[in-house]
């Protein structure tokens, strides 16, 4: 009782934040069109340079023929708290273990951890509809983690037995039905979602009504597809659904890998990913794989456009040595590993020293190279910018997110945003893109000198204005923990 009282008392506490953090958002984001405009209070703007001087002299100290003006960025080897990506933590049993704020919270304040798995057993439900009961203790899971600041990567299972005790297609397609409503509910704290139901741990080997490991037949394969094809009607369609192996999406979905023109489109290929659960352990992985040959090329095609995560099982040396874990993690684009398990495994990358290098490079790592902008600007005018910025993460961002520039007043804090033609799930790794383009000044805009920031906001409307879920850019001094913005080290004067 006394965890459930201070649990409630810190999300009332967070949720009060939350409200000032949504007001403020309010204040700043009014309008429509190209840009979002409004005033806000001054007291709440960092405090910056209000000019370019002393920013370097690449920082807006030249402008080149075409009337731009160069600034260039350092990196930063600081471990930023980013969303949907990393590391991940986790209780055994998210139906019964309820998750503890403060001890959410410090994983992402204390550790930069922002992933959070909730494996939902529904052990009590194998031949009735799932209690009202247990679908009220999910909702408020999910509430603990949204006030902690956190995604989780989410699963339903029901059994931990090898025997594969789980349920009927009939009770699982029932079931997909009643979660429906709180998958859609929470599906701005569900980073990732995985398939789950079938077998033991959710993971689809072991299983009575949908046979075991690849000795399937004709009818479990059906019964699996239908399961799939549920699953993918329920979970909202701006998450994905991930597999346990490469060889389970070949049969159900075909074996060539997601084009670059599928990709994002919604269909039920650009929707289906992966996770592998025991990575590194033996040649094939225990099961993950049946012919590395075809499914390493597969498998490393595909992750460029859906998410790839899972966990470590044991140790299987020289394979879970560093040399073979780095060379794979980036091969097959991993977006998140978990924390705890195994623990020999992540011991030996510690001794090895490719621990820090991992929880780095998983996911995406975006740099800030070079910016060019507009030396002049005017009211009703345009404004050109060229931003590059490379990836030096393993995978690109897996969700979807706008990217926006901002102008922020630097006397008064008044905050123009305008939405940028860029999708950030197609930065892929080791490349660099390029945001160039022309924005219309409003003709109303007051004459004055202004911050250029960047932001990648969530793109849920209950998160966007919440700094905890937007993207800070890996490098020096840029990143802003009390507005989510990223300063460009850039100033402009606008007039009339």
């Amino acid at each position: 009782m006394g965890e459930m009282v201070s649990n409630l008392i810190l999300i009332l506490t967070v949720r009060h934040t939350m409200l000032c953090t949504m007001l403020f958002a309010f204040l700043v984001s009014c309008g429509g069109g190209g840009a979002d405009i409004a005033a806000s209070s001054a007291a709440i703007v960092p405090a910056l340079p209000t000019s370019n001087a002393g920013l370097g002299a690449a920082s807006g100290a030249k402008v080149t023929a075409d009337g731009m003006s160069p600034v260039s960025y350092t990196e930063s080897a600081e471990m930023f708290p980013n969303p949907e990506r990393g590391f991940y933590n986790g209780v055994r049993h998210c139906d019964s273990d309820a998750f503890n704020l403060a001890t959410l919270t410090g994983y992402r304040v204390n550790d930069a951890n922002t992933l959070l798995i909730c494996v939902f057993y529904l052990s009590n439900f194998k031949t009735s509809p799932i209690s009202a009961a247990a679908l009220d203790f999910f909702q408020r899971q999910m509430d603990v983690v949204r006030a902690a600041g956190l995604k989780v990567i989410l699963r339903f299972a029901y059994t931990e037995n090898e025997v594969g005790d789980d349920t009927d297609l009939k009770h699982v397609l029932q079931h997909l039905d009643q979660l429906a409503p709180y998958l859609a509910k929470n599906d701005d704290v569900i980073a990732f979602f995985q398939q789950g139901f079938i077998g033991a741990w959710g993971e689809g080997a072991y299983s009575i009504h949908f046979g075991r490991g690849e000795k399937l037949n004709a009818q479990n394969i059906a019964d699996r597809k239908a399961v799939l094809e549920k699953t993918l009607a329920v979970v909202p369609a701006n998450r994905t659904v991930q597999l346990r192996t490469p060889s389970k999406k070949i049969s159900l979905l075909g074996g060539t890998p997601l084009q670059p023109s599928e990709a994002f489109s919604g269909s039920a290929r650009a929707r289906v990913g992966q996770h592998n659960d025991c990575f590194l352990k033996g040649d094939f992985d225990t099961g993950t794989y049946n012919n590395v040959a075809t499914e390493y090329p597969y498998l490393a095609a595909e992750t460029k456009y859906v998410p790839m995560g899972g966990e470590t099982c044991g140790l299987s040396p020289p394979r879970t040595d560093c040399p073979t874990a780095l060379s794979e993690l980036k091969k097959f684009h991993w977006t998140y590993l978990n924390l705890k398990y195994d623990p020999a495994v992540l011991d030996r990358w510690r001794a090895q020293s490719c621990f820090n290098q991992i929880k780095q490079k998983l996911g995406y790592r975006l740099v800030l190279q070079t910016g060019h902008y507009s030396s002049r600007a005017r009211a009703g005018g345009r404004f050109d910018i060229r931003i590059d910025i490379k990836n030096v993460g393993w995978a690109a961002p897996v969700n979807a997110r706008d990217v926006n520039l901002v102008l922020r007043n630097v006397q008064d804090g008044r905050v123009y945003r305008f939405r940028l033609d860029a999708d950030p799930r197609s930065w892929q790794p080791a490349q660099v893109s390029v945001l160039s383009q022309s924005i219309t000044l409003p003709a109303t805009m007051p004459s004055g000198r202004y911050a250029l920031l960047l932001g990648l906001p969530d793109a849920a409307a209950s998160l966007a204005a919440r700094p905890e879920y937007a993207i800070a850019l890996a490098n020096d001094k840029l990143w802003e923990p009390a507005t989510g913005l990223n300063s460009l080290n850039y100033f402009v004067s606008v007039g009339e």
